[in-house]
This record gives structure tokens, C-alpha cells and sequence, in this order.
């Protein structure tokens, strides 16, 4: 996400990130090309001006001038900026005790409401520990109570739905009884959408914040629209109450119009990003965390936190163990290796580790590569997996074919599972291995 823009925030920043000593000059040219960077990331052209003028107001401080690294001094007060241009601290949603906690979805057609729903739930499920229901009131756009209907089942909620023949105020209603009744945590309510902003709309989302009187009403715009998006947000603004932004589509969005220009234009925080195709890719928005992977200074804390999600302590305990008395195996591997891919696309996940982003160009990482090692994997024998020293010649032909690969990609992946065991143990008994052992003996 926010390739092209992190790119070129980069590199404007380069040269005053190297320099030991800096003028008014210097400042003012990076300015210009921070302000260029911005412009062409579709950033509203007001919200550029006001940000490059506190940022080099606050560059041009002798404090920042005179100090022994000014150039990282700069480079921090970008993003410092950044953060508080996209909402400052991270903001949750309003809970209530007793629940159900109702939070009201709107948005237009086509920009991910329904799909953002379901991945909402997953969260709250996951994060919080809620039983979630969802109310079906988008009656007007075809198979969209099927769509939902399907997506809240893969999301583990209960899908409250009368079909499409009722009006939605009074389906909204109902659902929040039927909630009430079934004690659940939270109601999502997934509003009808419009293809553009228009007074139906407009009464129709009224009418429904007034028979359930949510806890939080979240605006759901597509990131890729850019100041579409923000245009969008701000005639919202002026005629519904919301409290916060969903960002959907935002591993699409290179730009970064939207995310940049939303608060200040709506005055209203980004909640959740919606980061991928997958349910569990939705997050909340933490607006310091992405100004630092903007800059290409990582995330380590939410690498750190979806790390945590895929393992429990039981299972490090038990993983560390293997590991120790050297019974870690290729069944072990596959584990590890889907606990991975399933914390997101593993482009994304190294770009929130610091100084990974701008190499990232030059690391061979393919999520094919990957498939090719379950596949390979899996054509296996439990005993090949636990062993893989008995994988002779005809074992390698038949795991070959079995996987649709090479007997000489079977062979390679024998000969790095066994050096990567090495280097473990050696880890394991407080050695350092060898960096020729670390680049995986080439």
C-alpha cells in the first residue's frame, strides 16, 4: 500500500536524511518535492499546503538546524506531521454494557461495505471475544442479502435477514430485537447504499440511526477513489453524523490520497483499513504506525500483534521444545509456514520490518515459491515428513509428481530443511552460526 507515495517521500527525504549540516535551502528544497510527492499522490491541495508550511515551520527551528543530526530531526517531524494529519492516535469503537453494541455501516455502491461487514465481525470475534449478529438492510442492490448471508457465515456471525421485500428501516429495527433477544455482543448494521450521495440516501440512513439509535456509525469509502473518496466523505459530513472511516481496498491504493486527507477535510478519525482480499486482512488504523511505514521506518508493533494472533503461548512452548531437543519436522514447517501467510501477504509483511522496504525490490519473495513448498510438502509420507532423510531417489520422483515440480526443487528443499535444522540447533545451544549457514550454505 502507498508504494509509489512512500517512494517518493523517500527519496525527496534522502539527501536531507544523509546531510550532517542543513540550511534553509536545503530545507525548502525537500519541501518542494515532499509537496510534488503529495500533490501526485492525490492529496487534497489544501491539506498539502497547510502540512509542507507546519513542517518546514517547525524544520526551520534552530533547535532542529544547530542539533547534530538535523536531517533526522526532519525526517521525524514529517512524521510527526503525518500522524497527526491522519488522526493522531488510534482510535476504537464505542462499546456498550449491557450490548448489543450497534454500529451502523454506511456507504455507496461498490465501495466494499457489505464484505467490510463481515470482516468487521471477524474482528470483533476475534479481538474482543463478541457474538456478533448482522442486520441485512441493503435491499435495493441485487444479491445483496445472499452476498451478505454468505460473507457472515464465513465471518462466524448470525445473518439476521427478512429477503428484500420489506423496507430496511423496518428490517433494521427487527434485527436489533431479534439481537436484544439472542443476547448478542454486537449488531452490525449493513445500510443500503446509493451510486452516489442523494437524499434518499440521505433520509432513509437517518431513519435507521433513529429506530436503533447506534453506538457507532462508520463510513465505509473505497481507497483506491482517491479525492473521490475524501469528496464522498465530506458530503456524508455535512449531512450524517458519522464517527469514523472504514478504509477499504488500501493494499490496492499506491497513492494515498484518501488516507492523507480524510481527517482533515471530515474531521473525523480512519477506524479500520480493510488491507486485503481475506476477512482476517482488517485492522484498525493506527495513524503513527503508517506514517512510519509511509517514511520506510517499518511496523514492528503490528507485525508484533498478528504474529501473536496466529500463536498461542501453548504452541510457542510446545514449537520451542521441538526446536530445542531437535524435533522439529517438515509437518512442523507447514505449520509455521501457513501461520505466516495467514497473518497477510508476505510483501506486506515485510514492509513492516525496518529497513526491509526499500530492498524489498531486490528479495526474491514470491507467494508462488511458497506454494511450490506446501505443495511439495504435502505429496509426502507423514514418515518423509518427519524424516526427511529417507527420501531416496524414487521417493523424490513420486513427491516430484505428486506436487506438479522437479525432483531438483524435492532436493533442494531436503538440503535447506536440513541446514535450516542445523542452524536452530546451533541457535538453540546459544551459537551463532556461520553467515554462510544463514544465507543457506550458497
Amino acid at each position: 500500500m502507498f508504494d509509489t507515495l512512500s517512494d517518493r517521500l523517500q527519496e525527496a527525504l534522502g539527501d536531507v536524511r544523509s546531510r550532517g549540516k542543513l540550511t534553509e535551502d536545503d530545507v525548502n528544497k525537500a519541501m518542494r518535492q515532499v509537496r510534488l510527492a503529495l500533490l501526485e499522490a492525490d492529496v487534497n491541495f489544501k491539506v498539502v499546503k497547510d502540512f509542507t508550511a507546519g513542517v518546514k515551520e517547525r524544520a526551520l527551528g534552530q533547535d532542529v538546524l544547530d542539533s547534530l543530526n538535523p536531517g533526522q530531526q526532519v525526517v521525524k517531524i514529517v512524521s510527526d506531521e503525518l500522524t497527526t494529519l491522519m488522526g493522531g492516535s488510534g482510535r476504537e469503537l464505542a462499546f456498550a454494557k449491557p450490548g448489543p453494541t450497534v454500529i451502523l455501516m454506511a456507504g455507496l455502491q461498490g465501495s466494499g461495505k457489505t464484505t467490510a461487514c463481515g470482516k468487521l465481525a471477524v474482528h470483533l470475534r476475534e479481538e474482543h471475544g463478541m457474538d456478533v449478529g448482522i442486520a441485512a438492510c441493503d435491499v435495493y442492490r441485487p444479491a445483496a442479502v445472499d452476498q451478505l448471508v454468505k460473507v457472515g457465515g464465513q465471518a462466524g456471525a448470525t445473518v439476521y435477514e427478512q429477503g428484500t421485500g420489506r423496507d430496511p428501516v423496518d428490517i433494521a429495527e427487527w434485527a436489533l430485537g431479534q439481537a436484544k433477544q439472542d443476547r448478542r455482543d454486537a449488531l452490525i448494521v449493513d445500510t443500503s447504499g446509493r451510486l452516489h450521495v442523494d437524499e434518499v440516501l440521505m433520509k432513509e440512513l437517518a431513519q435507521v440511526k433513529k429506530r436503533t439509535k447506534p453506538h457507532n456509525v462508520l463510513l465505509v469509502i473505497d481507497a483506491m477513489t482517491g479525492q473521490d473518496a475524501v469528496n464522498v466523505a465530506e458530503q456524508f459530513a455535512e449531512t450524517a453524523d458519522f464517527d469514523g472511516v472504514v478504509l477499504t481496498k488500501l493494499d490496492g491504493d499506491s497513492r494515498g490520497g484518501a488516507a492523507l486527507s480524510v481527517k482533515a477535510i471530515t474531521g473525523k478519525p480512519i477506524i479500520y483499513a480493510s488491507t486485503g482480499e481475506k476477512l482476517r486482512d482488517f485492522e484498525r488504523f493506527h495513524p503513527d504506525r503508517m506514517a512510519q511505514r509511509i517514511l520506510g521506518m517499518g511496523d514492528v508493533m503490528t507485525l508484533v500483534e498478528k504474529a501473536e494472533r496466529q500463536m498461542d503461548e501453548r504452541q510457542a512452548q510446545e514449537l520451542e521444545r521441538k526446536i530445542r531437543k531437535e524435533q522439529f519436522t517438515l509437518e512442523d514447517f507447514l505449520d509455521q509456514l501457513k501461520q505466516v501467510r495467514n497473518m497477510g501477504p508476505l510483501q506486506n509483511l515485510l514492509k513492516m520490518m525496518p529497513g526491509v522496504g526499500k530492498q524489498l525490490g531486490q528479495l526474491q519473495v514470491s507467494e508462488k515459491e511458497l506454494d511450490r513448498l506446501e505443495a511439495i510438502i504435502l505429496s509426502m509420507t507423514p514418515a518423509e515428513r518427519a524424516n526427511p532423510q529417507i527420501i531416496d531417489g524414487s521417493r523424490r520422483r513420486r513427491i516430484a509428481h505428486g506436487s506438479g515440480t522437479t525432483v531438483q526443487a524435492v532436493s533442494q528443499l531436503v538440503k535447506q530443511f536440513g541446514q535450516m535444522k542445523k542452524v536452530m540447533r546451533q541457535l538453540s545451544q546459544g551459537k551463532m552460526p556461520s553467515l554462510q549457514q544463514l544465507a543457506g550454505g550458497r
